[in-house]
This record gives C-alpha cells, structure tokens and sequence, in this order.
C-alpha cells in the first residue's frame, strides 16, 4: 500500500509545493493535532491574546481591530479547528491564524508580524505543565487534608512498629502517619519549587535568536501569568526541562507511596488483620469463598511504576538531541507527560478514598504488641539506667532473658523476674527490683509514654507534629492559591486591554483605622511558602 500524493500548496509558505501527505497527516499531524486541541488550546488562544495586545500596544493593531481579533479567538473551541492538511498543514498554530483571518471583516496586515511558532509552541506546552502541577498539587492536598485528620484520630491506638520484618516497638498509626504526611509536605515543597522554576515566559524569544520588534516581554509574562519572562532566547526555544523536572517529582513520589501502600498491604493482609477496608473498595476470589482481597491497594501500588517509567521516557526522549528547538523534543519527548500526570492524578484520589475509609482494628494491633517483647530496648536502657549494668552488658542481659522467657513460653508482661536475676547474675549482676523493671518494660500503654524526645511515637508528640504540619499545610495552601491567582489577573489584564471586559471600578477609600488594623494583622501574620 502506498500513501496518497500531498493534495496542493496551502498558501502559508512559498518554500515547499504541497501539504502534507495522508500517511503523515494520519500518523502523526492528525494525532498531535486533536492531542493539542483538547488540552493546549486554551493556552495557545491566551498566548494569541497576549501577542495581540502587545500588537495593539505597539501600534501594529488599532483598538478595533485588537477587539475583533481577541474576539475571534475567544470564540476558538475544542470542535471548531480541523486538521487540514489542504488548508492549514494539520497544524494548531495554522489552524488558529486561518481560522482568525477568515472572521476578520477586513485584512489586518501586520497581525502575526514578527512572529514564529517556536516560541508560541513553547509557551503554551509550559502553561500547560504549570496548569497541570497546579491542578495535582490541588489533590495531593486533599490527601494531606486526609492523612492528618485520620493521624490525629489514630496516634493514640498501639501497633507493633516493624524493622527488616520484624516487629520492633509500640508506635501507632497516627505516628506512621505524620510521616506520610511530612512526605506529601516535602513534596508539596518541591512542587512549588519545580513550578516556580519553570515559571518563565517563553513568549518574545522568537525562532531562536529573539525578534525586531520592541515586544515588551515583562509585560507578555505578566498577562500569561508568568513571574517574568525567561531570559535566554535560545534556552526558551529549546529546552523542555520543565516536562523532565516534573515527571521526576511525580517518580520520586511515587516510589514514596509505593512504600507506604506496601505498608498497608501488609497490614491488611491476614497474618496480620491490621485494617480493614470496607466492602466497596474490597474484592474476592472467585474460587475462595473465605477470602477478602484488597485489589485497589496492589493498584496504587502498580500505577506508581508507571510514573518512573514516564519520567524515563521523557528523559530518553531528550537525551542526545542539539539544543534547539525540535519536534523530537518538543512533541516525541513530551508523548507521556500528559499520561503521568493523569496517572499521579488518579493514584493520589485512590489513596485519598482508601485512607478516607480505612479501619484501624485496635484489638488485633495491641494483641500483636502484648505478645511480641517489644519492650527489649527499655528494659537494656533500665538495667543501664536503674541497676547500674553497663550498656554493652545490659543488651546481653535483655537478649538472654527474652531467649528463656519466650522457650518458657511466658508473655512478655509481667515478665517472670526469676529468669532476669538468672541472665544478670550470669554477668555478675544482682538486681534490686527484677519485677519492677520487666513490668513497666513490657507495658503497651508504658512503650509510648516513656518516650520524651520530640518527634517520637509518644501522642503528644505526634499531636505536636500535626499541629506543626497542618501549619506548613495551610502556608501551602496558600502559596498555590497565589500563583492561581497570578493566573487569572494576567487573563483579566489581557482582557481588559483587548476591550473584551470593563476597566474594574476605582476602589472605595478605606477608613485609616481599618487600614491600620489590616496592615498590623499582615504584620503579625506567618510568613507565607514561596512569596512572589
């Protein structure tokens, strides 16, 4: 089978004769496309906008002719572009240009002077990552929101805390989970900081080497809202950092949550019937009847390999290629970024709901902390402590009384003193209060409360956290609402020099008091995350 002969010259260059072929158009332009009109043409149509002004500012627009064609390009749809090779060469940045021209009621020579696809290009595809980073960030708050609330209702609740497997020390779930929540926060942090690093106006760089017209580039920035313009021609032309370092935030957290979910698959499995999820979020077998699985946790936890392997195929994507711009970097490199963050987006909802509705099961969590002798550590720092026994000697100590206790098949509390004389006496030791010391050691209630450093699995402890925490969560909150903000005064800023909203009403003086009190509540206020 053979492609189809290019149909005639669109008339958009003098340097080629025809469109492109329908083997082209079907596999590649028609594809990339209907990609760019479902969810970059917003972003092309503000970057439109934006140009249109700055014409207007330079006197290449009159006002009229501004109006009509920001007008026009509001009036732009998901359904109302075609890719036609014949017409616009399958190409968005065409398609727009044609489909404006043909609504002008008159020409407008000098629209779209000075002006490539490069930058155009470049500008919506970062806008459309920073829309992206935003909306996540929205979610994985949501999540934070979550795991504090169910942190604070749980930190007093004893589990047997794990190391290599094996179980360690009273904590509680409230205690594990203030740190999935200084992760999320960790995160969050980094979010921002990848947001506001691509948060650099492409717009005015031209092909590569910048342009001939005085385009006021700071204020481009601004109505697109950018906190400025990137400096460098080339670097806005050429790089796509932005899908790299973004796609590595969403790995990087996915490997965090594949770790905590794992936590939780053990929990809720049988051999231990920690939690419990309720019959909706649950799953059978089909040949089992006792069984109840918990299939969306082994789903969260697979979808969280698919974020490294995008953020790997973005970075394989770039590598190797000239520092240019490029369709192999601008468009292959970038296939999967919409999929990862999807992906991120839906794995973080997932775990929201199942933390959302998870049962801790009390009983089986402090049945597991009495039989196990968790209290091993306490009782060596004791011996040390209250007898005297040097710290070395004190572990040999409390390693041998756990070996004769557990063959004699003793639970751990209240201990049997007799068998502690024994493995101290072997040492050279005699104890002044054998039974004291096994009973406060091997007391679940006692495992939490001996602890006294900040940070530990003690509940006032983690209630300390948590109020530390929901504080960084607010300031969060906070940052992102800003940079959203920045957003939509540039939009409105756009509109309103376009003609297409009103000038907004002088502000009402405000009395001298309020202002003062105002002003002092700014003051004594906390700092914010990330100022702009």
């Amino acid at each position: 089978m053979t492609s189809q002969s290019p149909p005639p010259a669109a008339e958009l260059t003098g340097r080629i004769s025809g469109g492109p072929n329908q083997l082209l158009h079907d596999e590649v332009l028609a594809p990339q496309f209907r990609f760019e009109s479902r969810h970059l043409l917003p972003h092309y149509v503000a970057v439109e906008k934006a140009l249109t002004a700055e014409y207007a500012r330079m006197g290449l627009l009159t006002a009229d002719e501004a109006h009509t064609v920001a007008a026009l390009l509001d009036g732009v749809g998901p359904d109302t572009l075609a890719p036609r090779p014949d017409a616009n060469m399958s190409d968005i940045a065409f398609a727009l240009e044609r489909h404006v021209e043909a609504g002008l009621p008159r020409p407008a020579v000098r629209w779209h002077v000075d002006r490539s696809r490069n930058d155009l290009q470049s500008c919506a595809q970062v806008m459309f990552g920073r829309d992206r980073l935003t909306r996540f960030a929205a979610a994985l708050l949501e999540l934070g929101d979550v795991v504090l609330r169910r942190a604070q209702e749980t930190r007093h609740l004893p589990m047997p805390g794990y190391t290599h497997f094996q179980a360690a020390q009273v904590i509680t779930p409230g205690f594990h989970l203030a740190a999935l929540s200084e992760h999320l926060l960790h995160t969050q942090r980094r979010l921002l900081h990848a947001h506001d690093g691509i948060d650099a106006c492409p717009l005015g760089a031209g092909a590569m080497a910048g342009q001939e017209l005085p385009w006021d580039r700071d204020r481009m920035a601004r109505l697109l809202g950018f906190a400025g313009p990137q400096p460098h021609a080339l670097t806005a032309v050429a790089s796509r950092r932005w899908s790299a370092e973004a796609t590595a935030e969403l790995s990087l957290l996915g490997a965090a949550l594949s770790r905590f979910t794992t936590d939780l698959l053990t929990w809720g499995g049988s051999e231990y019937g920690f939690v419990e999820l309720p019959d909706e979020l649950s799953g059978i077998s089909s040949a089992m009847p006792q069984k109840r699985n918990y299939p969306v946790l082994e789903r969260i936890r697979g979808r969280t390999a698919h974020l490294t392997a995008f953020h790997t195929d973005v970075l394989l994507g770039q590598r190797n290629t000239p520092f240019c711009n490029l369709v192999e970097v601008s468009k292959e490199a970038g296939t999967h970024v919409l999929a990862a963050f999807d992906s991120a987006h839906g794995t973080v909802r997932l775990l929201t709901e199942v933390l959302r509705r998870l049962t801790f099961r009390a009983e089986r969590m402090r049945a597991v902390c009495e039989r196990e002798f968790l209290g091993g550590f306490a009782l060596a720092n004791a011996l040390t402590l209250t007898e005297d026994v040097p710290w070395r000697t004190a572990q040999v100590v409390a390693g041998k009384y756990i070996v004769r206790a557990d063959a004699a098949g003793a639970p751990p509390y209240p201990g049997v003193p007799e068998l502690l004389v024994e493995a101290a006496a072997a040492h050279g030791h005699a104890l002044t209060d054998p039974a004291g010391l096994l009973a406060d050691a091997f007391d679940v209630d006692r495992g939490l409360a001996r602890l006294a450093s900040a940070g530990s699995a003690h509940p006032e402890a983690v209630g300390a956290v948590l109020d530390a925490q929901r504080a960084a969560q607010a300031e969060v909150r906070a940052a992102w609402a800003r940079r959203a903000e920045a957003v939509d005064a540039g939009a409105a800023e756009t509109d309103r020099a376009l003609g297409l909203r009103p000038e907004p009403a002088p502000a009402t003086a405000v009395p001298a008091s309020r202002a003062a009190a105002t002003a002092g509540d700014l003051a004594g206020g906390p700092a914010g995350t990330g100022e702009r």
